[in-house]
């Protein structure tokens, strides 16, 4: 199975792009097969294929370097030859990828179920090197999250060849010299492979010589055992990303066609805007990434639009990209000043156009993800969990689907940190967020609550389903053995679960206080086990009383338990 649709989609684009330009060789045609290669480099980039990204980008970059103008073309014979080659080796490595699993992402989007179930081949990694004593413990933390892993050396890298395509390269503290050759000789034979090292020196030229051969990742020596799994699993479990969305304000309908192809050619969904003035019910509706903005328009220049735009908070952090012919600095820096991010002289280099959109949009990106994920885990943040669970709520009222909420508490953290210190206590809360985000689909809501509590929202399954689902993940996280100094522990957590009838977005807080009650008679019940409450009917919020002054009882009573206040 290919890993992805997109994939000979795009080969099959690039080889059609390259034929025409063969048949035809000018300027117009050479663009649109460099801006086809462009994508393809960046998708692989995304999907961090370095074996491909290898070719892919060698030749883009050969590409670029004959991209000149109209008078250009058609380029030199022995270029053109060039070129050809380089166009039927991409080709031929994308026709022979595929991956030796179906990856798990795609078993989670499709799976009926709330859960997926990870039989011991859910995973395959190739471990090569010289063999360590840590080799046994780091086969044995894989095998807590479903990953099979075979081991090998350097001359014989894989005991079976259908095994996966992701090595772990252990460079086992050997002098540069010794794993220089055999780790190029790794990533020659296996050029469609993904490659961690782990034991890497931490000196610059040690991790660009790595990298230069084509590492993926290097993990320098020292590492935690728990934090080379976690690198293995993100890279498993790395989420598709919602499509880039860049609204281009341009009164200038064949110019906003053609910045419009451009993009669309990368992946990137686009909203052309032709009067400025209604930029700011575009805003709203079409929540732009990014907006290209041309400088001058009939009735008011890209200068007075964005700062209109500026105006308010919630556009405040959008990157605006300017687009004009204006080659006056003094002015360009002016109108940066006064609200944009980057200006783009026209006519500008598609390709250019492409890499400066994309660059400013990841940033964008990345600071939002910083503002609405928990940076420990990079699950969802309080704010963020509650409100993905009201409009989960929501949604499942307009469908008639159910909506279980369940409070997750890891049992006896605080001795845990007390014992074995902070940073160990981290790679427990790690593990479980792994752990929750592997098995479950991609639709359900994931977060972390608070210090060692989290809240999971279960989309379309019964509460009885739901409580099977989080009871098979207690049961595999209580499995889990942590690495110390000297041996290792293991942990447990308890869960509470609600739901309720004709769920509504105002139902959110009572279902959190009834998961969080069901969760606390988890724990008077003995800890690491699952307790779902009844449903309810009433979403109106619990007067204070009797019940209420109970539960802070039961609470203070597990708190003391615990040796500290809850």
């Amino acid at each position: 199975m290919v890993l992805n649709p997109a994939l000979p989609q795009k080969e099959m684009a690039l080889q059609a792009a390259w034929s025409r330009y063969l048949a035809q060789p000018c300027f117009d045609n050479f663009v649109e097969f460099a801006l086809l290669l462009n994508s393809l480099t960046d998708f692989l980039i995304d999907k961090s294929l370095t074996g491909l990204l290898h070719a892919s980008r060698q030749l883009e970059q050969r590409a670029l370097s004959l991209f000149g103008d109209e008078s250009s073309h058609p380029i030199s014979d022995s270029a053109m030859e060039e070129l050809d080659r380089g166009v039927a080796r991409v080709g031929e490595l994308l026709r022979n990828f595929d991956t030796a699993a179906e990856p798990l992402q795609e078993r989670r989007k499709k799976s009926p179920e709330a859960v997926v179930e990870l039989p011991a081949s859910a995973y395959q990694l190739q471990l090569v090197g010289t063999a360590g004593s840590h080799w046994h413990e780091l086969v044995s933390q894989f095998g807590y999250f479903g990953v099979r892993v075979q081991q090998g050396s350097w001359e014989v890298p894989a005991l079976d060849e259908s095994g996966g395509s992701l090595f772990l390269a252990d460079l086992g503290g050997l002098p540069q010299e010794r794993w220089l050759a055999p780790l190029g000789r790794l990533r020659e034979r296996h050029p469609l492979a993904q490659i961690i090292c782990i034991g890497v020196p931490s000196e610059f030229t040690a991790l660009d010589q790595a990298l230069r051969l084509g590492a993926d990742r290097c993990l320098t020596v020292g590492t935690p055992l728990q934090q080379v799994v976690g690198q293995v699993l993100e890279l498993n479990g790395s989420v598709e990303r919602d499509p880039y969305r860049v609204l281009v304000v341009e009164d200038s309908r064949t110019a906003a066609r053609v910045i419009c192809r451009s993009l669309e050619e990368n992946g990137i969904v686009t909203q052309v805007l032709h009067d400025p003035s209604l930029s700011l019910g575009a805003i709203r509706q079409f929540q732009p990434d990014l907006i290209l903005m041309d400088m001058y328009m009939p009735c008011c220049t890209g200068v007075e639009a964005a700062r209109v735009i500026r105006q308010y908070d919630e556009f405040l952090s959008i990157p605006i990209v300017y687009l004009s012919g204006e080659t006056d600095i003094a002015l360009q820096v002016d109108a940066l000043r006064l609200g944009g991010d980057h200006f783009l002289t026209k006519p500008f280099n598609p390709v250019v156009m492409n890499a400066v959109v994309k660059s400013k949009i990841e940033r964008y990106r990345a600071l939002r993800r910083s503002m609405l994920n928990d940076s420990l885990t990079g699950l969802l943040n309080h704010i963020s969990t509650k409100q993905a669970i009201s409009a989960a709520l929501e949604f499942s009222g307009q469908e008639d689907r159910n909506v279980v909420v369940a409070m997750i508490d890891i049992d006896h953290f605080k001795s845990v940190n007390d014992n074995y210190g902070h940073p160990v206590g981290d790679q427990v809360i790690r593990s479980l967020a792994w752990l929750l985000r592997q098995r479950l689909r991609r639709g359900d809501i994931v977060g972390r609550y608070g210090g060692e509590e989290f809240v999971v929202g279960l989309v379309g399954v019964s509460p009885a389903k739901a409580r099977e689902i989080l009871d098979t993940i207690r049961q595999d996280f209580a499995r889990i053995a942590f690495s110390i100094p000297g041996g290792d522990f293991r942990v447990t957590f308890s869960a509470g679960l609600s739901t309720c009838v004709d769920c509504q977005p105002r139902c959110l807080e009572p279902m959190l206080e009834a998961a969080d009650e069901a969760l606390y008679e988890a724990k008077r019940g003995g800890r690491n086990q699952v307790v779902l409450a009844g449903s309810f009917q009433s979403c109106q919020l619990p007067a204070p009383g009797l019940e209420d002054t109970r539960l802070a009882d039961a609470r203070l009573a597990d708190a003391r338990l615990e040796g500290t206040p809850k």
